[in-house]
């Protein structure tokens, strides 16, 4: 099978790679547009940048796919009442992901539950247009402060259910294993049969 992967994140190109063996996945060209992001939930951003992706290839490449796979995830904190939400990738965009994830546990108010999960909702459109979405989440707690140098966004910061370590500190099998992305991934292969 091979699918257009509608994303430039190469750190999720990575884990995409990981989590569906067998699938070829062409990345997004550079000279293709920005992706549209601006729905109110993860399946509406989803199924935008697969339906625009869809579009975009079908008007400016020839070569065949299966179809276009896109994402949207980001990390629910329950202190922040579920954000940063659909804007963890534009939230503190500014600056580096070490920056950003200090601004946002600096945002938790003492004495609160530092309860969050990782939500991860994929879009799959085929070449004749159909498109459906699968999701996956991953409950845990966010970090007093970043630890580890793996993975990448806020996986310094976030703690797995069952784990004593953030994603980061973790070893890229365990988070492959159990992460919002390896989850909707398994959801996506039984859809799809592969």
């Amino acid at each position: 099978m091979k699918v257009l992967l509608a994303t430039r994140n190469a750190g999720k190109l990575r884990e995409f790679a990981g989590l569906l063996p067998g699938v070829e996945l062409v990345p997004w060209p550079a000279e293709a547009p920005e992706l549209p992001e601006t729905g109110a939930f993860f399946a509406d951003n989803a199924l935008q940048k697969a339906e625009g992706a869809l579009r975009w290839w079908k008007a400016n490449r020839s070569e065949i796919l299966d179809g276009v796979l896109s994402d949207d995830s980001g990390l629910c904190v329950d202190a922040l009442w579920g954000g940063p939400g659909v804007l963890s990738a534009r939230f503190a965009s500014e600056l580096d992901p070490a920056a950003k994830n200090l601004k946002l546990l600096a945002l938790i108010p003492d004495g609160v539950s530092r309860k969050a999960r990782f939500v991860c909702v994929l879009a799959f459109a085929s070449l004749r247009g159909d498109a459906f979405t699968v999701s996956g989440a991953v409950e845990g707690t966010l970090s007093e402060s970043p630890k580890g140098g793996g993975g990448f966004g806020y996986d310094p910061i976030f703690i797995p259910e069952g784990f004593d370590r953030t994603f980061g500190d973790l070893p890229t099998e365990v988070k492959q294993r159990l992460s919002h992305r390896a989850r909707a991934c398994e959801a996506l292969r039984r859809k799809l049969g592969i």
